[in-house]
């Protein structure tokens, strides 16, 4: 089923004949009903989201989106896909739903953040085996949350509901986004140098990766509703924390042209996506030591005996995005950052390193 475009006009009462017997499309699985409930119920929050340049309403076959970028000159569109990962099994097993599709716009939103764009219209991908509108429903207004905080207008997605595909009560997630930028403010990385400083900003958490490794090591030894005095919270609350968005701390710093690169820390840890967004030839030196790592990263360690090295590659260890800066500069980023309520920390700077390949790790 599609929404918001979709449902209501695609679906007719499909009836498939089988020998000398009918099945209807609802007894073979699929509830039309149940999307149209589903398509009533987000109406207006979807509408809610949408800026002055969104010219399709819900139930069209396409999103439309006015091309017109007020005081940009050669305006570039950047565009990233992504989902949530293993992180909605512990969606499931807390039967919490409305923080998921928060976590996927915020992850995309930071991801062509790193490009230097702001994000124009970001659209869902929403599947399940058995479409409950209810659970829908708190997928969606997750996604109807973080676009709004975002400034960033929903403009369509597809809700497909597939028997026999997903376990029961269990869906799966992604999302594209399409942003803009100055193509004169691309942030490409080229301009880094050796000798600029990374400043770190704190995550919120695991944020939308190394969920699978987590899993293994805390649910097969504590149960999701237990309390930890070192968290201050239950594990599953922990878990859940909402992957942030950077975008109204670090967006407006950026026409002030002293930011050189920004990495979004995901799959690959700190160092593997600093790697992705300096040149060849460079390799980003880490003072591990800089800041106080998260008690749930040091949880996950110890129960597990997890090696310092796949706790590196796999987690941002509470460093969720990484900004490069000239270092006769950083002062004043560093002012800029705390007045927007950061908390910044120098994690460490770019160095030399003949014969380093993009991908690299160490």
């Amino acid at each position: 089923m599609s929404w918001p475009f979709a449902t209501e006009q695609i679906y007719s009462h499909l009836v498939m004949s089988m020998s000398e017997q009918t099945l209807s499309y609802k007894e073979a699985g699929v509830d039309i009903d149940a999307g149209e409930e589903l398509v009533r119920r987000i109406k207006t929050g979807v509408r809610s989201t949408f800026s002055r340049n969104v010219l399709a309403d819900i139930g069209m076959f396409g999103g439309l989106y006015r091309a017109s970028f007020a005081g940009i000159r050669k305006p570039v569109l950047v565009s990233s896909v992504d989902g949530v990962g293993t992180k909605l099994k512990i969606a499931f097993a807390m039967d919490r739903h409305h923080t998921v599709g928060q976590d996927l716009v915020n992850h995309c939103v930071n991801d062509i953040l790193a490009c230097g764009a702001k994000p124009l219209f970001f659209m869902d991908y929403f599947a399940t085996g058995k479409l409950r509108p209810s659970i829908g429903e708190q997928v969606i207004q997750g996604f109807i949350k973080a676009c709004k905080e975002n400034k960033c207008s929903l403009i369509g997605g597809e809700t497909a509901e597939m028997p026999g595909m997903y376990a029961e009560g269990e869906y799966d997630l992604a999302g594209s986004i399409v942003g803009v930028v100055e193509e004169s403010k691309i942030l490409t990385g080229k301009k880094v140098r050796a000798g600029d400083v990374l400043i770190g900003l704190p995550s919120t958490g695991l944020h939308t990766n190394g969920y699978s490794l987590a899993r293994a090591v805390l649910l097969n030894r504590y149960s999701i509703n237990e309390y930890f005095d070192e968290l201050g919270t239950t594990l599953g609350d922990a878990l859940m924390r909402v992957h942030r968005s950077y975008l109204s701390s670090v967006y407006p710093l950026l026409s002030q042209r002293i930011i050189r690169g920004i990495a979004h820390i995901t799959g690959g840890g700190i160092r593997g996506n600093v790697l992705r967004v300096i040149p060849d030839g460079l390799s980003p030196k880490i003072d591990w030591s800089a800041w106080e790592r998260p008690p749930l990263f040091r949880m996950i360690q110890t129960t597990g005996g997890v090696p310092e090295q796949d706790m590196r590659r796999t987690f941002n260890l509470g460093i969720g995005l990484v900004l490069i800066a000239d270092r006769k500069k950083v002062d004043n980023l560093m002012v800029a950052l705390r007045r927007k309520k950061e908390e910044p920390v120098v994690i460490g700077e770019v160095e030399r390193e003949p014969g380093r390949t993009k991908g690299g790790d160490g």
